[in-house]
């Protein structure tokens, strides 16, 4: 374990950098304003600058606007809503064990507290669960693919690429909010967005300005400790 950070020197960037990441949050309602074409382009090209295995920047994005997102929101929903489900390209977890599961488990408890949804209102809770495949009501979504052939590699890449992206809209005030959900539709989505059989759907990402009135955005999950993440290995 270091013993003595107070000896460290931090960069002037890292305050700045440290403030993002404890202030942004995955916002799920959003202001009907679109985002400017010259935002958007400068969250994709801060993205862009993301690390990957030997620069292959295993990334595509697939970004909507307009009636482009009302398209793709409504062909999404329709599917969601009638039950007509894909296999994912990428296998969702087996099952949640342990911290993971208690987690998973307090994250949902806020979600239906902030907005006042009782846990055996099955009804409410299959409403907002849809919520998904309206993209939450924002007026903008990235669909992330990669090529199949880069495998799970080229899928870690596209994690890098989605996190710094969360970053950067919020360092322009844009929420986001990534969404595993949208990947259990890859037909629909493939066929809504022209994308060959050789593309594989990662995830989506919402974004647009935060509705900050809305009950739902107004929790916040909490981090574990360090001590339940970090192994430290000094001999």
């Amino acid at each position: 374990m270091i013993d003595d950070v107070t000896t460290i020197d931090t960069s002037p960037a890292a305050p700045a950098f440290d403030d993002l990441l404890a202030t942004r949050y995955s916002c799920r309602a959003y202001r009907d304003d679109q985002v400017p074409a010259e935002t958007i382009t400068e969250i994709l090209t801060t993205a862009q600058r993301t690390a990957s295995w030997c620069n292959s920047q295993s990334w595509k994005v697939s970004v909507t606007s307009g009636a482009g997102t009302e398209r793709l929101r409504n062909a999404v929903y329709t599917a969601a809503s009638t039950g007509v489900a894909d296999a994912a390209d990428i296998a969702f977890p087996r099952e949640y064990r342990n911290e993971h599961r208690d987690r998973r488990r307090a994250s949902g408890f806020q979600l239906y507290d902030a907005m006042d949804i009782a846990r055996d209102d099955h009804g409410r809770r299959q409403a907002q669960m849809l919520e998904n495949f309206r993209f939450f009501g924002a007026p903008h979504v990235a669909i992330i693919h990669s090529d199949e052939a880069l495998g799970a590699y080229g899928a870690v890449d596209c994690g890098g690429y989605v996190a710094n992206f969360l970053t950067a809209a919020a360092a322009h005030g844009v929420g986001t909010v990534a969404q595993a959900a949208l990947a259990l539709y890859p037909t629909v989505l493939r066929r809504e967005l022209g994308l060959g059989e050789d593309r594989t759907i990662v995830c989506g990402i919402a974004f647009g300005y935060p509705d900050v009135d809305h009950p739902i955005n107004g929790y916040r999950t909490d981090r574990a400790p360090l001590t339940e993440v970090v192994d430290w290995v000094t001999d």
